[in-house]
């Protein structure tokens, strides 16, 4: 079977059948442009993977996987992570790929380790020339899943003395994009010997990340 059309499929399957019950795996996008992609390669989204597996009793593989924006692996995967510091570049080819990701059913949240807002948004375009990020209100789905943050995302580390802002690209009434700002949710899942937070900021991280992932499987 075309591997879009099986990961359409199953992303259909995901519907009816609770996606608890489902093995998947997750990704880590490889991006171009000198930005650091792999950033918090060691530790991050494990760290979430097993929380996940532990507080919500999903059944994702241990492992991540890392998949380049313009590889039609990336159908295999129904949520890919993406974040780092710096640049980031997208072919015309890399664009068109991720769009057709994204409209097939899958899921991409992007984490700005700071500096890579004015990038991301600029290659965005790329991918979605008819959408604009827009804030989601406290008071959104992806705030009240498993767990509830009726003030919307988590401080995670200070940078600009900003409060922390959630965005999303809406697409035909589907969030297909969620990008914390000024929060550091990746940062976050790392364990404490990389940034040393504290248990409290550590869990609020998780639980926010575990969030993200919820919603993703269930209302998609």
């Amino acid at each position: 079977m075309n591997k879009k059309f099986a990961f359409i499929f199953a992303i259909c399957l995901l519907k009816t059948i609770s996606v608890f019950s489902q093995t998947y795996q997750i990704g880590l996008l490889k991006y171009s442009g000198g930005g650091d992609w792999y950033a918090n390669l060691e530790t991050s989204l494990p760290n979430l993977i097993k929380f996940c597996n532990t507080n919500l009793k999903t059944n994702i593989d241990p492992e991540q996987a890392i998949v380049e924006v313009g590889s039609s692996e990336i159908f295999n995967y129904p949520f890919v992570h993406m974040t780092g510091h710096g640049n980031v570049v997208f072919s015309y080819q890399e664009a068109d790929n991720l769009r057709k990701y994204l409209l097939s059913g899958g899921f991409l949240h992007i984490s700005d380790n700071y500096g890579m807002d004015k990038f991301i948004r600029t290659q965005l375009k790329k991918v979605f020339p008819e959408l604009e990020f827009v804030e989601l209100p406290f008071s959104h789905p992806i705030y009240h899943q498993s767990f509830n943050f009726d003030k919307g995302l988590p401080k995670i580390h200070e940078h600009d003395n900003k409060a922390p802002q959630g965005f999303g690209l809406i697409y035909e009434g589907r969030l297909i994009c969620f990008y914390d700002a000024e929060c550091d949710l990746g940062d976050g899942w790392e364990s404490y010997d990389v940034h040393k937070d504290s248990p409290e900021i550590h869990e609020k991280a998780l639980k926010m990340g575990a969030n993200i992932i919820s919603y993703a499987f269930i209302k998609n």
